[in-house]
């Protein structure tokens, strides 16, 4: 049985990676920081006792800022595949909290490096890059456009793109870079853009929200199903040499296209509920990605199966699920709190 440890396995892609390599019988190890409060809900489903003779998920505490612990775990592990999710991955936020930011999503990266040199396991590792990095670079995108960061979150993805790269070619560490588009999912956080529009648009329809407040409406992406890319990040470390890939859809959409379809889906005029606030610009923005996965398709035999539409109709059904119950609540008295409100 192979085992792998997954950093950032409490998130949106860690819990969809958890479902599909325990479904090709895989012991998953994850890392998950100590907080007074839970924050395991997205992986709720997939955890047995440590008991149980069929148990093959184990979380284990720990920092990405503590280079020492990260060894130790890997001794203890011993991990065939180490996937690397875990960062501060919030751009706009990476502008507020810029060290902490560099510190977690870029030297974090060298810490687990580090950590597989030291030991000397025989692992293979991914990182989690960005399409962020490519920031202003015009579209389309591939593994042979030019960096040009426009966050901070961007310049630590991309000093941890090259820090893998600096590995996998002096220390001959199997070491690859997924450089991943924008992929969403029912189980995106609140705050991402897509998120907050299906949240925000299914709570309006009931009556539970009256506007939405969004920033730069004409920043185009390129949106896929983070279902789908979790299976090209397992893909990766199952080729024979370890390399860089883009995963993209090929199809790019603004955020004004991206909310109206919401809003249409749900019988509403978006021109009458969203609002644009300037706290949501950003000091430097990106204007357009559009990933192109050439390379992806033709080594590793990967393509996305859900097309936007589709994307989009999975996240309003999920929402609405969540919004109609916190109906039921509001109709029974129960105030929901202020952050859940928007």
């Amino acid at each position: 049985m192979k085992k792998a440890l997954i950093t950032g396995i409490t998130g949106q892609d860690g819990s969809y990676l958890a479902e599909f390599l325990l479904e090709k019988d895989y012991e998953v190890h994850g890392l998950i920081r100590r907080s007074s409060t839970f924050n395991t809900d997205r992986i709720n489903h997939l955890f047995k006792d440590p008991h149980d003779p069929l148990a093959r998920m184990y979380l284990h505490y720990g920092d990405l800022s503590v280079s020492g612990q990260l060894t130790d775990l890997l001794n203890t592990i011993r991990p065939d595949e180490i996937y690397h999710l875990g960062a501060q991955s919030h751009v706009r936020v990476s502008f507020d909290i810029p060290e902490y930011t560099g510190d977690i999503t870029g030297l974090g990266t060298i810490r687990l490096l580090e950590a597989i040199r030291k030991t000397g396991i025989q692992t293979k590792f991914y990182q989690a890059a960005s399409s962020e990095m490519f920031g202003a670079a015009p579209p389309p995108q591939s593994e042979v456009t030019p960096f040009q960061p426009r966050s901070p979150y961007a310049a630590a993805k991309v000093y941890a793109y090259y820090m893998v790269k600096n590995y996998r070619e002096a220390y001959k560490i199997f070491a690859t870079n997924g450089i991943l588009f924008n992929h969403e999912s029912p189980r995106r956080g609140e705050t991402f853009v897509t998120r907050k529009i299906t949240r925000a648009a299914t709570r309006i329809k009931l009556g539970l929200q009256k506007r939405l407040f969004l920033g730069n409406m004409e920043a185009k992406r390129d949106w896929g199903f983070a279902g789908d890319y979790v299976e090209a990040m397992w893909l990766m470390l199952q080729h024979e040499n370890p390399d860089d890939y883009v995963i993209a859809t090929g199809e790019s959409h603004s955020v004004r296209e991206f909310a109206q379809k919401v809003f249409e889906k749900l019988d509403l005029d978006y021109s009458q509920y969203v609002s644009i606030d300037p706290r949501y610009f950003r000091p430097t923005e990106v204007d357009s990605l559009l990933g192109d996965p050439t390379k992806a398709r033709k080594q590793l035999g990967w393509q996305p199966r859900v097309g936007f539409e589709a994307l989009i109709d999975m996240m309003i059904a999920a929402d609405m699920e969540f919004a109609e119950k916190e109906k039921t609540l509001h109709n029974a008295g129960y105030k929901m709190p202020y952050n859940n409100r928007m």
